[in-house]
């Protein structure tokens, strides 16, 4: 199987780990997350401020933050930026046409698209990559494979 394959769609396929987000402005998120993204929809509850979303392979859960929060899984209190410390790194096809999609809505990254290389063993992993953050201060990091090469020196 290509690389590029494993972004196809397919409506059986479940995530082994998707975060799930509180928000303060669903309606904000969704345009952000599906008309700029790129992410369409898999499931809704509408009654409950609730959305499950998905992009090729990456899924992510969207919730809108009720007034009173006491019911939900929250273990301090919520300021924006949410997520700090974090980033979800979201591996696409083609992350250019992301990164021209936010820059023509005038969206400015977090960090530039650039290309990076990440050890590991033996070889480096080539990807290039971008982050921005999302209407409520998540941070994501959207990233396309571009090949491996050897180290040329190994550290320590």
């Amino acid at each position: 199987m290509a690389h590029e394959d494993q972004f196809a769609s397919d409506p059986d396929h479940w995530s082994v780990l998707v975060p799930e987000l509180l928000v303060r402005d669903l309606k904000r998120s969704l345009a952000f997350y599906c008309d700029l993204l790129g992410f369409t929809e898999k499931f809704g509850r509408p009654e409950d401020g609730f959305v499950y979303l998905e992009m090729g392979h990456a899924q992510i859960m969207l919730e809108a933050l009720p007034d009173d929060p006491s019911g939900l899984w929250v273990t301090g209190e919520l300021m924006p930026p949410f997520g700090r410390g974090l980033n979800l790194q979201i591996e696409v096809a083609d992350v250019r046409s992301i990164y021209d999609r936010l820059a023509a809505a005038g969206v400015c990254p977090f960090r530039p698209l650039r290309r990076s290389w990440y050890r590991e063993g033996a070889h480096e992993n080539g990807q290039d990559e971008f982050l921005v953050q999302d209407p409520d201060g998540y941070l994501l990091r959207f990233m396309q494979h571009v090949g491996t090469r050897p180290v040329s020196t190994l550290p320590g």
